[in-house]
Parts: C-alpha cells; sequence; structure tokens
C-alpha cells in the first residue's frame, strides 16, 4: 500500500477533521496562489490565473460543504494543492 492510499483511506476515516483542515490549507494556498498573480501585473493571463485559483479552492469548499463523497473531496484537495502551487511557482518564472 502507498503512502497516497494509506493518506487516502485515513482521509475518508476522519472526513470531519480534514476537511476543516483541508478547507484552512486549500484558502490559504489559494490566496498566496492569487497574491503572488496579482503582484506581477493585472493582465489577461494574471486574470485567468486568479479565476482559475477562485474556482479550484470553490469547487473543493462546494464539495465539503455540500457533503460529497470524501474520494472526491479528496481528488479536489489535491487537484486544489497541485494547481495553486504550480500558479505560485508559474508566477516566479513568467
Amino acid at each position: 500500500m502507498t503512502a497516497i492510499s494509506k493518506f487516502q483511506n485515513d482521509f475518508t476515516e476522519n472526513i470531519m477533521g480534514y476537511s476543516a483542515l483541508g478547507i484552512i490549507l486549500s484558502t490559504c494556498i489559494g490566496s498566496v496562489a492569487v497574491m503572488t498573480t496579482l503582484s506581477f501585473g493585472n493582465g489577461f493571463l494574471p486574470m485567468f490565473f486568479v479565476l482559475l485559483t477562485v474556482i479550484i479552492c470553490s469547487l473543493h469548499n462546494a464539495a465539503i460543504l455540500t457533503v460529497q463523497k470524501p474520494i472526491l473531496i479528496f481528488k479536489l484537495l489535491v487537484t486544489s494543492i497541485v494547481v495553486n502551487a504550480l500558479i505560485i511557482i508559474g508566477s516566479f518564472i513568467f
């Protein structure tokens, strides 16, 4: 069993605690992504990345609030973290 599948099983068993932590983590990383994106300008591309960040974080939060399946919430959390981390890294490159 890989570390990801172990964490996924633990996430499923303790969904309430991980949901609270997931909202905080997703929102904090998303806000850093928006801040770094907007610090380099406000053209079409930065605004697209801000829109992408808001959509990804909102999807994760909405999945928790509407009590979706734990696997969906887990996948949206991982997607939110990866996409926002790529936006943060990409904003320093471009």
